[in-house]
Formats: C-alpha cells, structure tokens, sequence
C-alpha cells in the first residue's frame, strides 16, 4: 500500500499538526490532505483509513526514535549513562516536536481498545530497550541484584511519560528539557544498588 516515502513522510507530518490542533475526531482526512499538500484520494493510496493514520504515524515516529536511541546509548560505556541518554532523548525530542508530545499523551490515549492494542505493539522495541538498560545494570552492580526490571521499566517508562503530559496539559509553560537531570537522578535514587 506504501508507495512514495517522502509523500508518505509529508502525509504523516500533516497528520500530527492536524491531530494537534483539531483533535483526532474531528481531524478529517481531507485536513490532512490539505495540510500534506496532496488530493484528499491521495491518502488512500498509503492509509485504509484515519485510524491507520494515527497508527502509522506513531509506529513512524516511535521507530525513529527507537533507532537513534539505540545509536546513542551503543556510544554509552555503562547503564547509567545509557539510562540518562534514554531520559534526555525522551524529553528532547517531544519538547521539539510539541506537536507530536499532544498526539502521543493526549490522542493515542483517547483511540479505542484495538487501537491501543497495536500502539502498544509499537512499543515493544521501546520497552526493550529500557530492559536491557536495567538489566545492564543489574549485571553491573549499580542497580539493586533483586530489581524487579518489569516493574523498574514501568516506573522509567510512566515517570517519562506522566511527566511529558504534565508538560502538554500546561501548554509547554515551562522548558521540559530542563528536567532531564533531576528525572534521571529520582530514577537513579529509585533502583541503585
């Protein structure tokens, strides 16, 4: 169904601005067509629907940035660093794009059950990432030998993520890069040895 990637990749850059600003229910495909710069039939071409939209546009985004995640922390020499460069780039990368930090802590949230079952699918990679991290330091010694890594994930995953929302809901009033450093240190303080 996929054809041209770079018209593929404008299509879901105006479906974040669109979603953004109308909100997925009333952001009609033909907005995002427009947005896109394309006719509304154009769409269908890459997208069965709006829905499909929403969900390739997370699995696009989700997908980068698990790749430079992982690009990053294979430069890293030890868990904690890896664990602060999971942070920094988490925070970064939705202070930059305010956009898609809306569609991801407020619209993804708001898609019915089959749609958050395949987003969570997305995740996957994600998730794995940060286990393997605390698993890292565990072998290391410098995370807790009886750290629970599913319930540490949930706690990394769920601080990062509770606290881009919080950004979100406060219209962006405050500079979510700033906060890299002291979430990092109340994780660190949570599960080190």
């Amino acid at each position: 169904m996929k054809r041209d990637k770079p018209k593929y990749k404008q299509i879901i850059d105006a479906a974040v601005k669109v979603i953004a600003e109308n909100g997925f229910h009333q952001a009609q495909v033909s907005k995002i067509a427009k947005a896109a710069g394309v006719a509304d039939g154009t769409i269908y071409l890459y997208f069965k629907n709006k829905e499909d939209i929403l969900v390739s546009l997370f699995e696009e985004k989700m997908g980068q940035f698990t790749e430079k995640i992982e690009q990053v922390i294979a430069g890293k020499s030890n868990s904690i660093e890896k664990l602060l460069a999971l942070v920094e780039m988490h925070l970064y990368q939705l202070a930059d794009d305010p956009n898609l930090a809306v569609v991801t802590q407020i619209e993804l949230r708001q898609s019915n059950k089959e749609l958050r079952t395949q987003i969570n699918a997305i995740l996957k990679n994600y998730i794995n990432i940060v286990d393997a991290i605390l698993q890292e330091g565990i072998n290391e010694g410098v995370m807790k030998k009886d750290l629970d890594v599913r319930l540490a994930r949930q706690m990394v995953f769920g601080t990062l993520d509770e606290i881009v929302t919080n950004w979100v809901m406060n219209e962006q009033k405050y500079n979510l890069k700033d906060l890299v450093r002291p979430v990092h240190q109340l994780l660190i303080n949570g599960i080190s040895a």
